[in-house]
């Protein structure tokens, strides 16, 4: 997609993401969004892009690390629950439950029988979530694996950016089909009616993260609010206090002048 067509209808859309951020906080609705997908397939990119000119008090991205010991003994579901949104908030899960059904069904990090407990009990969290009245929204960014293989090399060339490239990622290299048939067991047991997965074509990044906000924002049932009346009120006259001096203060030296 040409930069120019992107950058227009990407402002267009954060636009309608600020109005449906205000929606949320007016409504008191709770809404969820999933963001899966392989390494490197745009789900970070795409986050951010939603994030952009959101309030990070009502909009939060969530990223867990690796269980502790302690959660690794809890339920399954249960660090994730105490992420999710109270009233008027938007939590965006980069990766979220579904790790159990991917990295660590491939990676071997869960059990054979938790691997199957999972597939059984997630479509009945989200059931539950979904009926408490949770807006859920699931989305995979499907990558070829030609270009998650030219994403990676990209990485590793540019010094800003390797610290992407994980154990994980290269592990995922050798693993390519252990992951597609982990997706395809994944989608058939958790892609419903009530709570369905929404596949990304993200080989093409700028037209991967129109189209997934383009539907996330036509289907939900935002309004545009009509933001407080706010007036700035005029700047009392002084009353005679007078600052320390400059000098008493430590600034930051001026880098920037020396620039030129």
């Amino acid at each position: 997609m040409a930069r120019k067509p992107y950058e227009h209808e990407l402002l267009r859309l954060q636009h309608e993401l600020v109005q449906l951020q205000e929606w949320v906080r007016a409504e008191g609705a709770r809404l969820v969004v999933v963001f899966e997908g392989r390494d490197a397939a745009g789900k970070g990119g795409a986050i951010k892009r939603v994030t952009e000119f959101l309030n990070p008090r009502i909009a939060r991205v969530v990223a867990l690390p690796k269980p502790t010991e302690r959660q690794r003994t809890q339920w399954y579901f249960q660090r994730y629950v105490e992420q999710l949104p109270a009233a008027g908030e938007i939590v965006l899960f980069d990766r979220s439950w579904y790790n159990r059904a991917g990295v660590e069904k491939v990676m071997g990090f869960c059990t054979a029988e938790e691997h199957r407990q999972f597939l059984d009990q997630c479509p009945t969290f989200e059931r539950m979530l979904i009926e408490s009245g949770i807006l859920l929204r699931k989305y995979w960014f499907s990558v070829s694996d030609t270009e998650q293989q030219r994403r990676f090399r990209g990485r590793l060339e540019d010094p800003m950016r390797r610290w992407k490239l994980s154990p994980m990622d290269l592990e995922s290299i050798t693993r390519w089909e252990d992951y597609s048939r982990a997706k395809d067991e994944m989608f058939a047991r958790t892609d419903t009616p009530e709570s369905p997965w929404y596949v990304v074509e993200s080989d093409d990044k700028r037209r991967a993260r129109i189209n997934m906000i383009a539907h996330l924002l036509s289907g939900l049932p935002y309004r545009e609010v009509a933001p407080p009346r706010i007036e700035l009120p005029e700047r009392p006259p002084s009353r005679g206090y007078r600052r320390p001096p400059r000098e008493a203060q430590t600034y930051v030296p001026d880098h920037a002048a020396r620039l030129g």
